[in-house]
């Protein structure tokens, strides 16, 4: 083998290698790398994200305080790559164990996919992974500028967080441009008219420094200069039946997405802004609707974030302070389910995102409380969180 090639492929593999962190749970932190015979490598890393959490009711019916300590997030990943061309990336999930009283969780697996990279501008991921819709799911969920992502707004109704299927992406013009085009199963079932896939479309363009891993980070932490507009369509035909008690009508569902992302450091400190605005649609409610649909169907919303950290230490650590601002609006007539969200909090870096702690206040409010329902009434809740990344 010539030593232009080697180098090619060198090169190809470092990509590969950012490309693989980028799709996974965090970007900035890998654990321990070993050499899997002439050409393979695999890292493990572990991850473990403790919150306290307390809030104005304890269930529906229920509307006292509660106080829950419970592992958000508790994984272990291996990725790696097989050659210059190949990786995998495997995620062992037990999240959200002992969450309302919920002990000894399942584990599964979060993701399980393989990368297959041509080139930088050729790219393909084919597995269970994140789908490609919104930037916010596409965030590192280790590595937000808030506490969490919007549970409301980053998640497609019938995909979730994750889907299963293939995936072609890619960069271009020196990754100030970055195009993906997604086939995944989407909804399935009974409850659905036609199997059809599901068909995601996303780009974006940094205008400085580029974004070009497959995920995000919702902070650079002031190492970067980033400008980054995108937008994103979801689709699929045939998701559901107009009257599902008759199983006649034919209902399709199309979301559209768009967002920027700014972070500027300055000698004053780190500045950075975030903001989307999201539609889903499934052609109206259904004359009578499938039990199962997604609560999360016919909705828009928006969000805004923002974030300041300190230009020096404080202490051993850095510190972050955020704010963000999210609104909902169901289209079901009643206004009974349109929320807003107002929280305030900060973090602080002993170690980067490698080992952090989190506060956050955060009230949630409604256009109209439901009387029988606690959860869906004006509330407060406060997060503590720990997080360690090894």
């Amino acid at each position: 083998m010539n030593t232009e090639l080697n180098t090619k492929r060198g090169k190809l593999l470092t990509a590969t290698l950012i490309a693989l962190a980028g799709a996974g749970v965090q970007q900035a932190v890998a654990g321990p790398e070993f050499q899997v015979g002439e050409q393979g490598s695999m890292q493990i890393t572990y991850a473990l994200q403790m919150m306290m959490e307390k809030k104005e009711y304890t269930s529906a019916n229920d509307d006292g305080d509660s106080f829950d300590t419970f592992l958000r997030r508790n994984r272990v990943t291996f990725s790696g790559q097989y050659n210059d061309y190949i990786g995998f990336y495997a995620q062992f999930e037990a999240g959200n164990d002992s969450k309302n009283g919920n002990d000894d969780r399942g584990v599964y697996y979060r993701d399980a996919y393989l990368t297959l990279d041509k080139s930088d501008a050729v790219r393909f991921i084919a597995g269970r992974y994140k789908n490609t819709f919104s930037r916010e799911n596409l965030e590192a969920c280790l590595e937000p500028l808030t506490m969490d992502r919007s549970s409301l707004l980053a998640y497609s109704p019938y995909g979730a967080s994750r889907d299963t299927g293939v995936t072609m992406w890619g960069n271009l013009l020196d990754a100030k441009l970055q195009y993906r085009i997604g086939v995944n199963d989407g909804r399935e079932g009974e409850a659905v008219v036609k199997d059809n896939p599901r068909i995601t479309g996303r780009v974006h363009a940094s205008l400085i420094d580029p974004e070009y891993n497959y995920g995000y980070r919702g902070t650079y932490l002031g190492t970067q200069t980033v400008l980054t507009i995108g937008a994103a369509v979801d689709m699929q035909k045939d998701i559901a039946y107009d009257d599902n008690s008759t199983r006649t009508g034919s209902k399709d569902y199309r979301a559209t997405t768009y967002d920027i992302f700014y972070e500027q450091p300055f000698s004053f400190g780190t500045v950075t802004t975030s903001a989307a605005v999201f539609d889903y649609s499934l052609d109206g409610y259904a004359i009578i609707a499938d039990p199962t649909l997604s609560p999360y169907t016919e909705r828009e919303g928006n969000y805004l974030k923002m974030g300041y950290m300190l230009p020096n230490p404080v202490g051993q650590g850095r510190l972050q302070l955020f704010a963000r601002n999210e609104q909902v609006e169901y289209d079901e007539g009643t206004g009974l389910s349109n929320r807003s969200l107002t929280a305030l909090g900060a973090h602080y870096y002993i170690n980067g995102q490698s080992l952090k702690v989190s506060l956050e206040h955060a009230s949630h409010g409604f256009d109209i409380e439901n009387d029988s329902d606690a959860s869906l009434q004006d509330h407060k809740q406060t997060t503590l969180s720990l997080q360690m990344i090894f």
